[in-house]
This record gives structure tokens, sequence and C-alpha cells, in this order.
């Protein structure tokens, strides 16, 4: 890989940019694709781009035959993210099950007596306040948010910035009753009955969980179910319709 390709994949993981390197077997021409911009000496060649982008939408990274001879595509994807707002009990079992998933972590809490390293080991934990944390970290279609401290000072700024993001899961604990409270705030907020619908309120699957790791396990449960929904053929999309 040459010197300004391998700074150019690092800048993309850096930001967390899906990005593709497409490179000919026979003399390691090369072309760095994303889903808006394609650069290097394979760029010229449409059917080449096409399969790195459709490349970036799988994930994997494959040997293809193209117009051009064969290319190896390499995906650099950003690994799927959870950011937990709120170092309570739950969260200390949601983590660490949650990265054994594959999930990249991220816990944040102002509170320091709740967001102390020893509480959540090799995690990052941010001591910001919710909503310029989540400003910082700027949710993506890979990131995952879940709010637990049941205090809206910190919840409701860290779901204003979730529902305006691609998230693909953003969830909530509390009753049906605090949620009812929680949507009058922000859609006195400014946030739209659409982007409300979005929240997973009260959080996790419904399977009796009582204990904050069974709330824990019903919340990481249905983390997982969103990702497959995305991650679900459209085919088959269509035949469960």
């Amino acid at each position: 890989m040459k010197l300004e390709t391998l700074k150019a994949v690092q800048a993309a993981r850096d930001g967390r940019h899906a990005i593709v390197l497409a490179k000919r077997i026979a003399d390691g021409a090369e072309a760095l694709v994303s889903a808006d911009s394609a650069t290097g000496d394979l760029a010229t060649h449409a059917d080449v781009v096409a399969l790195a982008r459709e490349a970036l939408t799988s994930g994997r990274s494959d040997t293809v035959d193209t117009s051009v001879g064969k290319v190896f595509l390499q995906a650099f994807i950003p690994p799927p993210r959870l950011i937990v707002v709120g170092a309570v009990h739950i969260a200390q079992a949601l983590v660490p099950m949650a990265a054994m998933t594959g999930l990249d972590v991220i816990v944040i809490d102002p509170r320091r007596a709740f967001a102390a390293d020893y509480r959540f080991p090799n995690v990052t934990v941010l001591q910001d306040w919710p909503d310029e944390a989540m400003e910082k970290l700027k949710p993506d279609a890979t990131t995952a948010v879940v709010t637990l401290t049941h205090d809206p000072k910190l919840d409701d700024p860290a779901l204003d910035v979730a529902l305006r993001s691609d998230a693909f899961y953003v969830g909530s604990l509390g009753s049906r009753r605090t949620h009812d409270k929680r949507k009058a705030r922000l859609l006195e907020a400014g946030i739209t009955e659409a982007q409300f619908a979005r929240i997973h309120g009260p959080v996790g699957l419904n399977i009796g969980a009582k204990s904050p790791a069974e709330i824990a396990i019903s919340i990481l449960a249905e983390i997982i179910q969103a990702r497959a929904a995305l991650n679900e053929p459209a085919e088959r999309k269509v035949k469960a319709a």
C-alpha cells in the first residue's frame, strides 16, 4: 500500500468513514472509493467503482473480475458503536456484554462518582455533558445510542442529538408514563413526531427483565435485532412483509 493511500485509509478510519481500497492484482494500481468519491488510477473505471461501493454496503473484502483485470477490494468499515449515556448499574452490566458482541462502547456521564474508570475497565468513559459529547462523537449509521440516567437534564440533550442523527438505534430507559413526559419535552424542543417515533422506549425487548443484568440483556438483544434488520437482504424483507 502506498504511503499516501495508507494515510488516507487511516484518516478515514479515524473519522469513522467507510472506505474501500481497490487494488489491481497484476500491477498494484489503486483506487480509494467512498460513498461519494473515488480517487486513484482505477477511479476512472466505472465497474471498479461500482463493485467497490457494493463492498462498502456489504463490508466484505473480496477479489473480483473487472474490465481491467482481477481487483482485490479491501473494505475498511467503522466497527458498530454503542454510546451509553449514564454510568449506572445497568450500564455496568450492558457495557461488557456489548463489547463481547463486537460493539465499540463509549460511556458518557458528567457525574464523576458514576463515570469512574474503575467501574468501566477497558472502555472509553467521557465525563462531558451528554450534548457536548454527542456533538463530538457524531452518531452515524453504525451507532446505537442508549440513555439510562432517568434524568431529563442528561437524557434529553443526548436524545435530541441522537434523533437528529443517522444512528440505527436509539433507546431510552423509563416507564411508559416517563416516555410520554419525555415526548412532550422533546417535541417542545423541536423534535418531530417522526423523529421521536425512532426511540425504543421503554427500552429493550419485552422479556420480563427485572434486575440490572436482565435489563441489560434485553437492551443488547434489541440492538442486535435492529442491526440484523438493517443487514437483512431486501428480498427477504419483501417476503416478510
